[in-house]
């Protein structure tokens, strides 16, 4: 039986503050839980139902009820297992030599964000600057929406109209109007700036950018979701 205390501060890991305030964070799902104790991840608590076997590990695992679970879970459908975790200690240091880096606009979709994030780790883009106001990337739904890229692929957050005028790369960025992307020449190294859903890259940002790229649209879309869309410039700028 989990005491109302402890539920309650598994509860309140839903909120960004308290996520700051503790450093820690929830994941959920067998498969999520499973990698994360396979690398080695720093988990604090485990909470399971009898019905999950635990892999070998030497972290205490907490069998609970289904209620107790269902009350944990932010899952529409509780999944067996939630894991309090510990986040990495932050570090400023970004290396933008030699790669590409994902620069993000304002993303506030958690499941964008978590898809941009398994999209890099798939193409092998180990980094992500995100600007302030970008969801945050231990907000659960983005954790789970990652798959366990979280792990992988770091992501910091910066005021990115102050940032990126300081940089001496060269800045793609996805504009309805610009260079066709499957035309563009392959950069070395470089950075690519996605805007949010609803307003795209913001004015405070677009003048920055030395390489405007665009999708070519054939088709009666309006336009197309930011993961989508990263997946496809990033695909060409990686191939």
């Amino acid at each position: 039986m989990v005491s109302k205390s402890e539920l309650k501060y598994i509860q309140s890991l839903s909120d960004k503050k308290v996520r700051l305030e503790t450093g820690c964070f929830i994941a959920e799902g067998v498969k999520l839980v499973g990698e994360m104790i396979a690398a080695g991840y720093p988990i604090r608590a485990i909470y399971a139902l009898d019905s999950w076997d635990a892999p070998d590990t030497s972290i205490e695992v907490n069998r609970v009820e289904a209620f107790e679970l269902e009350k944990m879970s932010l899952l529409q459908t509780p999944n067996q297992v939630v894991a309090v975790a510990k986040m990495p200690s932050k570090t400023d240091a970004i290396n933008l030599t030699g790669k590409l880096t994902i620069v993000l606009d304002g993303i506030q979709d958690p499941g964008n964000l978590g898809t941009i994030i398994r999209i890099a780790d798939w193409f092998g883009v180990q980094q992500i600057v995100a600007s302030e106001d970008t969801v945050d990337v231990y907000n659960p739904k983005v954790i789970q929406a990652t798959m366990g890229s979280f792990m992988r692929v770091s992501v910091a957050y910066k005021n990115i109209a102050d940032w990126l005028p300081t940089l001496q790369l060269p800045v793609y960025g996805a504009l309805l109007e610009g260079e066709n992307i499957f035309t563009t020449k392959l950069p070395k190294q470089g950075i690519l700036v996605i805007g949010s859903e609803a307003k795209g890259i913001r004015e405070n940002c677009i003048d920055f950018i030395t390489h405007p790229v665009t999708i070519p649209k054939i088709g009666g879309a309006e336009s197309l979701n930011a993961g989508v869309a990263t997946g496809i410039i990033v695909a060409q700028l990686t191939r």
